[in-house]
């Protein structure tokens, strides 16, 4: 299996939708051209911050069909929509994703083992699936937290390097030590191990996280490109802006992904915050929205300046 790389900045695609409910695809354009110009090196399409818990599968498709061909090969990208506990709805699922034409298809880790039953389920289940996807199709793993949170042991990490099928786990241990191992287990191999914790980030990165993959790729996806790139050449600042990225990312317990969908609603990315997710009134909810969101903008400007002024 020849592979594109799939690692560095790769954000966590929200999905928009206009106002009666239906994907804005004008708006979902503008958001993946936003992406890209930030300097993102990937696209991770159809995950939990995309809703896809919330897409029928030929809404996940038709997502992925999208991203695909607006990227139009200037940066991978990678898609999911695995949400069923079911094998057989599950290979559906998966099928539908790699006839999205992307290049790679994610398989979440809790759904490998919904009952949270141990690795011989878990293996078995996923050897299942790998009897039957295409052979040629990259694979990933999303230890995605919702609805549980299923790390992958070091045995079943290494039965998923040693298959050849896999280029990317979404780690989302948090931990700095398991990240190290992790690393440690991939090296030599095109399996990238991408952090998703932004308290972490920076450290991760140099401990050889092959990049960063959190929800905060939503708003500052080129600060994570720098300090991925540049910080160690400017140890100061990194350190600086590692701290304000941890702070910033703070504020992803008050609505997102409805937050995110706030700020691209302020610089004009698409009209409506409206989520399948989250029905509620996020400002109602988390009374200090906007204020929070205000210093998050304002610190994400500010840092784009000092480093512009290099």
């Amino acid at each position: 299996m020849v592979a594109k790389k799939i690692e560095g900045i790769i954000p966590v695609m929200i999905t928009p939708f206009v106002e009666s409910g239906e994907i804005d695809y004008a708006g979902l354009e503008r958001l993946i051209e936003w992406y890209i110009a930030k300097d993102s090196d990937a696209l991770f399409a159809v995950c939990q911050s995309s809703e896809m818990q919330f897409l029928s599968i030929e809404e996940r498709a038709a997502l992925g069909r999208f991203v695909v061909k607006q990227a139009a090969g200037r940066v991978p990208v990678v898609v999911s929509g695995h949400i069923s506990d079911d094998p057989y709805s599950q290979l559906e699922e998966l099928t539908a994703a790699a006839g999205t034409g992307a290049d790679g298809v994610v398989l979440v880790t809790n759904h490998l083992d919904p009952k949270n039953r141990g690795s011989k389920t878990f293996l078995g289940n996923l050897q299942w699936l790998l009897d039957r996807l295409p052979k040629e199709m990259p694979l990933g793993l999303y230890e995605c937290p919702a609805p549980y949170r299923r790390l992958l042991s070091d045995d079943e990490l290494r039965f998923c390097i040693d298959s050849g099928r896999f280029v990317l786990l979404k780690d989302v241990s948090c931990d700095l030590a398991t990240v190290k191992r992790r690393v440690a287990l991939t090296a030599g191999t095109p399996f990238a191990i991408l952090n998703a914790n932004a308290a972490i980030a920076y450290d991760a990165m140099k401990a050889g996280s092959r990049g960063f993959n959190g929800v905060f790729t939503n708003f500052h996806p080129d600060l994570y490109k720098w300090l991925y790139t540049s910080g160690t050449a400017h140890p100061a600042l990194a350190e600086e802006l590692s701290t304000f990225l941890v702070l910033a990312a703070l504020s992803e317990a008050f609505g997102y992904p409805v937050l995110a969908k706030m700020y691209h609603q302020r610089i004009g990315t698409f009209a409506s915050i409206k989520s399948r997710a989250m029905t509620f009134d996020v400002r109602e909810r988390f009374w200090a929205l906007d204020p929070i969101l205000d210093k998050v903008v304002a610190g994400t400007e500010a840092m784009r300046a000092r480093i512009a002024a290099l």
